[in-house]
Parts: C-alpha cells; sequence; structure tokens
C-alpha cells in the first residue's frame, strides 16, 4: 500500500549515545503543573488539541509518538528537535518527514496564553505523545513532567545519532541496555510500527539487493515482496510510502497485529522483521502476536521510561513559541 502524504517512518530504532540522568529525572513529578498553573489544567489543554487534530487525521497517532522518539534520540527529551534554524535537527536528512511539530506549537500558544512560560515544549512532546498512543487504542499511562527545553541543536547531532532501520538487533538491545531500557522495552517501542509508513528508500534493498547481494531479502515472505516491488520500482528514486502494517483498517491502531504480521515475514523494515527471528527477541514477538492485551499495556510504561532519558530539569522553559530559544524566569 503506497501513500502519498508523508507520515512516519522508523519510529524506534536505537538510543544512541544519550545520558539517562538519575539525578536530574528524580526532580520531575506527576501532575507538575497542577501547583504551577492552578486555574487551568494543562495536560488537559495539550490532550484537547491532540484530539482535535487525531479526529481530522488518524496519522497524529504515529506523528507525535516518532516525535518523541527523534527529539529523545539526541541530546535527550529536551525539545530540541523544535528549534528552527539552518544546521538545526529540524533539517537533518532523518528528521525531513517527521510530522507533529505544528500540534506541539499549537499546544504551546493555547498554554502560554493562558498559562505563559510555565509550560515546557519538551513536556508538550511527552504529553502530546503520551495521548496520542492513547487515542492509537494503548491503555492510559501517566507521566512524570518538569523537564525544561534545550538551548542547543544540531543537525549533525541527529544525522550522526538517528540510526538506520537496518540496525542489527543485538546492537539495538546492548544501546537500549545502556540508557535503563530492557530488552522488552525495545520490542514494544518497535511495536509503534503498528502505526505509520515508512519511504522506499528505507527498506528498497531488501527488495532488490539485500546486503549486497543482488537478491531479495529471504526473511520477507513472497506476498510482501510480490506488494512492495509494485510501490518502489527498481533502480528508482520514489517518494512513495508503504504502511508499516499492511493490515487493512489496522494501519492507525496501536494493536498487535504487527507482532503477528512479522511472525509472518511480512516485516517492512530489516530491524522488524529481524525482531520475529533473532533468538533475543523472538519469543516476546510470540507472546505480543498471541495476547492481544500484551502490547496495548505495556506500550505506556515503555514510553514513559523512554521518556525519562537525558531529561533536563535545569534551565528555560521556551515563551510563546517553541520554535526559538528564549529564556524566562
Amino acid at each position: 500500500m503506497a501513500r502519498v502524504k508523508s507520515s512516519t517512518a522508523a519510529l524506534a530504532l536505537g538510543l544512541l549515545l544519550m545520558t539517562l540522568v538519575g539525578g536530574c529525572y528524580g526532580k520531575l513529578e506527576f501532575g507538575y503543573y497542577k501547583k504551577r498553573c492552578s486555574k487551568v489544567d494543562a495536560e488537559a489543554i495539550v490532550y484537547s488539541v491532540v484530539k482535535k487534530h487525531f479526529d481530522e487525521d488518524k496519522d497524529t497517532v504515529a506523528d507525535l509518538i516518532r516525535l518523541q522518539f527523534h527529539d529523545c534520540f539526541v541530546r535527550g527529551c529536551d525539545a530540541s528537535i523544535l528549534l528552527e534554524g539552518q544546521g538545526t535537527e529540524k533539517t537533518a536528512p532523518p528528521n525531513l518527514s517527521v510530522r507533529g511539530f505544528d500540534i506541539v506549537e499549537e499546544a504551546k500558544v493555547a498554554l502560554d496564553r493562558r498559562c505563559p512560560g510555565v509550560v515546557s515544549c519538551a513536556d508538550i512532546i511527552v504529553l502530546a505523545a503520551r495521548d496520542a498512543t492513547y487515542l492509537g487504542g494503548a491503555y492510559w499511562y501517566n507521566v512524570e513532567t518538569g523537564r525544561k527545553d534545550g538551548r542547543i541543536s544540531k543537525a549533525s547531532e541527529a544525522l550522526q545519532l538517528l540510526p538506520k532501520p537496518s540496525i542489527p538487533v543485538p546492537q539495538a538491545v546492548q544501546l537500549f541496555a545502556k540508557h535503563g531500557l530492557n530488552t522488552e522495552d525495545f520490542v514494544y517501542l518497535l511495536g509503534c510500527h503498528t502505526v505509520g509508513t515508512s519511504h522506499c528508500n528505507n527498506f528498497q534493498d531488501r527488495l532488490y539487493n539485500f546486503h549486497n547481494t543482488g537478491k531479495s531479502d529471504p526473511a520477507m515472505s513472497n506476498g510482501l515482496l510480490k506488494s512492495l516491488k509494485k510501490t518502489c520500482p527498481r533502480n528508482t528514486v520514489s517518494n512513495n510510502e508503504a504502511f508499516l502494517d499492511q493490515t487493512k483498517g489496522s494501519e492507525f491502531v496501536m494493536d498487535n497485529v504487527f507482532f503477528k504480521k512479522i511472525m509472518k515475514g511480512e516485516g517492512i523494515l530489516e530491524v522488524d522483521q529481524q525482531l520475529a527471528i533473532h533468538p533475543w527477541t523472538k519469543d516476546i514477538v510470540r507472546r505480543a502476536a498471541e495476547d492481544n492485551s500484551i502490547f496495548p499495556t505495556k506500550i505506556g510504561p515503555a514510553m514513559r521510561k523512554l521518556a525519562l532519558v537525558g531529561v533536563n530539569t535545569n534551565g528555560e522553559v521556551r515563551l510563546g513559541t517553541c520554535k526559538k530559544v528564549r529564556y524566562y524566569y
């Protein structure tokens, strides 16, 4: 299935070279803004903005989940991906297809209209991703807030630290472990590929020249191979996209169908397919595929743990916009 609208590509493929700041995230609180925006419910405002966009476009789920991943991958969860300007993270090739910036900005404007300079853009990203995960069909989960916004954003760092869809499972698992995320967290975070899409360039080698063999990836089912070759013709540079979950009616739902598909050789990205094959992850995939309740239950805690990576609790809260740095005292 090809799509014209650019949406999401690879989601959680690794947390590279980030620091899990235990001493800092200890300062976060559940309901942090209840004491600081006493006249308004900050989390409810974010939810209302996300819900409006979700009602208009179900792709909002994948967009906001991916936005959190791509922010936290580089310098931790500090909203550095939102900053605009020459050479910022937003301009890096892996981030050119990231969406959801407008939703976060809309929420920031709404919040600063009623509680100016208090709610950080970094927290808005985390809250919006939580709301999107829930609206997509997963169970609700609470998140700590109190993050501050970063002031540094470099495209070169995003290009270096955002991993490729072909990252080997052992390498990805080891990287996750360095940052407090275990193998199950890794599998469930990649399970977010049950929503969203990926461009041809992320998997075209699997169709025609897998690992420079001149052949297709033998782990891919014949049916999927045939379908994807229509979407991504040989020797072409295509902007076409394919749903990461090819099940009609399930493309925007946070369910376990993704796990069922990869067990049948129907994973779009190489790392997705390897989840169902590698001995470190295949049993987790099998259990998630067999029990419909596991993924909707487990993805929330995994997303919450991701949101604690590289947290900054000392610094600024941007004022009026998430696009520019500005100190607030």
